[in-house]
């Protein structure tokens, strides 16, 4: 690959993407030799690695329910030495988590947050990133169609970007406290389901009315994001999730939807999706006209909107930052990734090089310090380039 500089990092995820990992082809239909692609940049100098998170993303619910992804979060917790916090079932609806305990309670594997902390000596401040990690969606109660509910197994895209960039990022070096917290259940059908007009108190103190259990991503992130501000003391909280379809009309199938209480964040998270390759772009943020969508006669709030017309996507994330608090002083960023994190019918690993690239100030990598735009001039010369030789594509 014959690239400029700025563009290494994002050539090299685009790459990686091209080669997904998991098929269950019988023998006869598989080939049989192992194929070793090797790539070269031809860079000034440095070149980056690639990961690959699309397995997890592209297996079944039968492969990678809530036992099997924490197995996956234990062996990146091994490799890094680190040891995983984890709550898990009964445990879960005792301390509180009322959000992920409910989605996750009817399924044969129960549900579980789960935490990776990596705190080195010296940090300045600390961040959490949280994931959305439902491995399989029927809906619920509310259940889907037999149209919509194939590829819900991709419903833990979040989480699983979320884990494969925590790997990275910490193997590349990071100076700051860096946490990953994965809200993980299976929306299930069965005796124990949560129903509709049921009331759920969420790790926030508040009571959700739910009125649609498809709307489930929601209520485990809450819970997650909670966590990371009460328990962690997070300065900085990303949740990262396929959370709306609506999200494939507010920004299409290549941009994830960006919302955040801070305007710097904002423009960050689309310069790091351009520096990385993927892409972003902001969502409406106006919590003073669309939280009231939520609106409930017995409960602080419902789970879904009033009127699905009125910015579904927006309200999506508003729900989440409600159980932070709109006036929460940290840096509160929601990223859905619900139509970037699959091409057809395979997984793209979407996530990963943006949360490296958004964080690559506090990362020991040269070339991570490079891509990210925090602490970078507001228009450096390379803003111009960019604009340039977009302008010459489209031409």
């Amino acid at each position: 690959v014959v690239c400029e500089r700025s563009d290494v990092f994002a050539s090299a995820c685009a790459v990686a993407r091209a080669f997904p990992l998991f098929t269950r082809r019988s023998a006869s239909s598989r080939r049989t030799e192992k194929k070793h692609v090797t790539v070269e940049f031809v860079v000034v100098d440095s070149d980056g690695v690639p990961v690959h998170i699309t397995r997890i993303v592209d297996s079944p619910c039968s492969e990678m329910n809530t036992d099997h992804f924490l197995d996956e979060i234990k062996a990146v917790g091994s490799e890094l030495g680190i040891t995983p916090v984890i709550i898990r079932g009964e445990e879960l609806k005792q301390r509180g988590f009322g959000g992920i305990y409910g989605v996750g309670k009817a399924a044969e594997h129960p549900p579980a947050l789960a935490v990776l902390s990596h705190t080195p000596d010296g940090a300045t401040q600390t961040i959490a990133w949280v994931g959305k990690g439902i491995v399989y969606d029927t809906g619920g109660l509310s259940i889907k169609g037999k149209t919509t509910m194939p590829g819900m197994k991709r419903d833990c895209g979040g989480a699983a970007a979320i884990l494969g960039a925590f790997k990275a990022t910490i193997k590349q070096g990071f100076k700051d406290n860096l946490h990953a917290v994965f809200c993980l259940a299976e929306n299930s059908v069965g005796p124990t389901a949560t129903r509709p007009d049921d009331i759920h108190a969420l790790y926030s103190g508040k009571t959700v009315e739910i009125n649609n259990t498809d709307a489930e991503g929601r209520l485990v992130l809450a819970d997650g994001v909670v966590y990371a501000s009460k328990d962690l003391s997070a300065d900085i909280i990303l949740d990262m999730a396929t959370l709306t379809g609506a999200q494939g009309i507010s920004t299409g199938k290549y941009h994830a939807a960006v919302m955040t209480n801070s305007e710097q964040w904002e423009v960050a998270c689309v310069r790091a999706g351009r520096s990385s390759g993927d892409l972003a772009h902001p969502l409406v943020y106006c919590p003073e006209l669309h939280f009231s969508e939520f609106t409930s006669a017995v409960a602080d709030m419902k789970n879904s909107v009033a009127d699905r017309e009125n910015a579904q996507s927006s309200c999506a994330g508003l729900f989440i930052g409600s159980h932070l608090g709109f006036d929460w002083p940290g840096v509160w960023v929601h990223v859905d990734i619900a139509s970037p994190v699959h091409a057809g019918e395979r997984a793209t690993g979407f996530g990963v090089a943006l949360l490296m690239a958004l964080f690559g100030q506090a990362s020991d990598d040269s070339m991570l310090n490079q891509v990210s735009p925090l602490g970078a001039p507001a228009n450096k010369p390379e803003d111009q380039m960019e604009r340039d030789c977009k302008r010459r594509r489209l031409v």
